[in-house]
């Protein structure tokens, strides 16, 4: 017994005792609940911020809404380009959330009443409940107006992934009339509605069209100085300057977009209401130097003809462009909301693209004349009152017969400025070859007939040509000849203009110097523009108005003076006409003119194509007519009661 209870005794010793390993185990789990707690702490503590956000990311959206574009307004204030109205009927799927589950379980429901095998997956039924919903809210809508609608499956489930948010367009484009019954008809707590947007609206449709531009979907907006820039993001389309002054002034006449910033349920649907809104506003105005008035006018005349042509007035102080008109042309209202494949089309198969005005070179015929002159009395080798050649209808030099082709008749010893007023090509080609090539090239280098004007308009093009003996060699590959020369005195052979160009020119020699900057934007009250004299005396400069005025009284425009039709009362003009051969058998009739002589307001220059070989007289036939309407059209406004203009968009050099 004795032994027995000395090992009970030792037992319990034993259990008393604290094992190594389990303290050690006590140990681990103590450190694993201090690391647990402590990382629990520093989540709340330290990294509470970054839950925070990506809380945020996950449970906010943003919604960017654009803002309208600017309106573009001519000089007298008409309205060029604004905005109108464009309606939709739309549906806001995150508000049918309830009504897609029901109409899924009914759909399922009846798939398994019906014993049918091939039930589709949960994914497909949920397709089918979506399309079915919302084609029931497009039945109300065809109800109304007597449409028949259908969805569009994969649109709308496209949508609904990606843009659930945004209202879903249902039927889009609608006239005032439907809107209004669409308007009268829904309940204001539909997810149904009359969504209103803007679109780009023309009131003069083709006017002006290549100068005006059009507009393109901008489907990447954003709104500056709007929080939420790491949120998902749901865009408005909006829209963005292609052509025209609509893209170069783009960023001015862009809107600044709004958005709001909504709270979604885990399933992405919204709860309202908004966190943060911001109201769209719209772009700044831009008023041109255009005047409607007499941009119509050239284009009505110059549509007469039937043939591609441009027309460009310019007021002879400013610089300010009146008119810059080019046909064929569009209708600008086709681009809004977007351009049909077929109008596309048609205006490629008409070549209606191009703007002639800035982005056709052609040789000036016998306006550049002018050029000619004033290059030879500058170098002393023409004296006004001394007759250089007897022109006899033609004549033979170095091996080549020369043809005074303005009415192949015998001008004899004429004068500079009955040879400007009658066009005697023998008289230029003598007064070229005098003055020599090299120089004719430098004065008109000296006008800036060798480069682009620097217009506000894109594509302005680079092709204008005003050659020499190096730039032959350099492009043709042969040297300069005195034919080359003779080509070069009357406007023809490789020099290439365009009719802006040649406005700027007019515009200059009215004014007595050898630039003018064309603009588009108007500045009332804009101070008169100051260059480079011309160089020409007193007396010299007299002698060529005189043979412009000529020109327009007795030469080859005289039907500006003959024709009761094409006259302007009271003004005095100086001009000069000109046909050039175009390679192809065309030709361009030409005429620029400026007025009134005495004291110069506008200067214009018209070019029209033409497909009559050797045609001469052209200028006097089709151009001078439509630079007659401008001028009738100018002077009556002139006459008339000035209308109010509104303030103009300043450049940041006038700021």
């Amino acid at each position: 017994m004795a032994d027995l209870s000395s090992q009970s005794g030792n037992l319990v010793e034993s259990h008393k005792g604290y094992d190594p390993r389990v303290i050690l185990f006590y140990f681990i789990i103590a450190l694993l609940l201090l690391t647990l707690g402590g990382g629990v702490a520093y989540q709340q503590l330290f990294r509470s911020d970054a839950h925070h956000e990506r809380e945020r990311m996950q449970s906010q959206r943003r919604i960017l809404v654009p803002g309208p574009r600017g309106n573009i307004y001519d000089r007298d204030g008409q309205l060029l380009v604004g905005n109108r109205p464009r309606f939709s009927a739309v549906l806001y799927l995150d508000e049918l959330r309830r009504e897609f589950r029901r109409e899924y379980i009914r759909i399922r429901k009846n798939y398994r009443d019906t014993g049918d095998k091939d039930l589709p997956s949960p994914h497909q039924l949920e397709q089918i409940a979506r399309v079915s919903v919302v084609q029931r809210y497009l039945d109300q809508v065809n109800a109304i107006l007597g449409r028949d609608g259908k969805v569009d499956g994969p649109d709308l489930t496209r949508h609904f992934f990606r843009e659930l948010l945004l209202p879903y367009t249902l039927l889009d484009d609608l006239e005032p009339k439907e809107y209004a019954r669409l308007l009268e008809s829904l309940p204001v707590s539909s997810p149904l509605q009359v969504y209103t947007s803007s679109t780009r609206y023309y009131p003069y449709g083709p006017a002006a069209a290549h100068t005006l531009g059009y507009v393109g979907v901008n489907p990447d907006i954003d709104a500056e100085d709007f929080p939420g820039d790491d949120l998902r993001t749901f865009k408005l389309k909006g829209s963005i300057g292609r052509d025209g002054l609509e893209k170069t002034f783009d960023e001015r006449l862009q809107g600044e977009a709004g958005g709001t910033i909504f709270r979604v349920d885990p399933a992405g649907y919204r709860i309202n209401p908004p966190l943060d809104k911001k109201t769209p506003v719209q772009g700044g105005n831009i008023v041109t130097s255009l005047d409607m008035d007499l941009q119509q006018a050239a284009e009505t005349k110059l549509r007469e003809f039937e043939s591609p042509g441009a027309a460009v007035a310019m007021d002879v102080n400013t610089g300010e462009v009146l008119v810059l008109a080019s046909v064929p042309d569009y209708n600008l209202n086709i681009f809004s909301p977007r351009l049909s494949q077929t109008d596309s089309q048609d205006i490629e198969a008409r070549q209606a693209w191009a703007n002639r005005a800035i982005s056709s070179a052609y040789p000036p015929g016998s306006t550049f004349k002018i050029l000619t002159s004033i290059a030879a009395l500058r170098s002393g080798k023409v004296v006004p009152d001394e007759p250089i050649i007897n022109c006899q209808g033609s004549f033979e030099r170095n091996g080549r017969r020369y043809v005074c082709y303005n009415g192949r008749g015998h001008h004899g010893e004429v004068l500079l400025p009955e040879a400007i007023s009658s066009s005697c090509d023998i008289f230029f080609y003598e007064a070229g070859w005098r003055t020599t090539a090299e120089q004719v090239a430098a004065e008109a280098r000296r006008f800036h007939l060798d480069r682009p004007t620097g217009i506000e308009l894109p594509h302005e093009t680079s092709r204008m040509v005003i050659p020499d003996n190096a730039w032959k060699v350099e492009h043709i590959g042969q040297k300069w000849f005195p034919g080359d020369t003779a080509n070069m005195a009357i406007g023809q052979g490789y020099v290439l203009v365009t009719p802006l160009e040649m406005a700027a020119f007019t515009a200059s020699i009215a004014r007595n110097e050898v630039y003018t900057k064309p603009t588009l934007l108007h500045q009332p009250n804009a101070p008169r523009q100051r260059h480079e004299s011309i160089g020409l005396t007193d007396s010299q400069r007299a002698e060529v108005i005189d043979g412009m005025v000529g020109c327009t009284t007795t030469g080859t425009a005289k039907v500006l003076t003959n024709l009761p039709a094409l006259r302007v009362p009271g003004v005095t003009i100086a001009g000069k006409t000109g046909t050039a051969q175009i390679p192809g058998n065309k030709n361009a009739a030409w005429f620029i003119c400026f007025a009134p002589a005495e004291k110069p307001e506008i200067a214009v220059a018209v070019v029209i194509e033409g497909d009559t070989a050797g045609e001469e007289f052209g200028g006097g036939l089709y151009a001078a007519p439509v630079a007659s309407r401008i001028l009738q059209e100018y002077f009556r406004k002139k006459n008339s009661s000035p209308q109010p203009a509104i303030q103009p968009f300043k450049t940041a050099a006038a700021e």
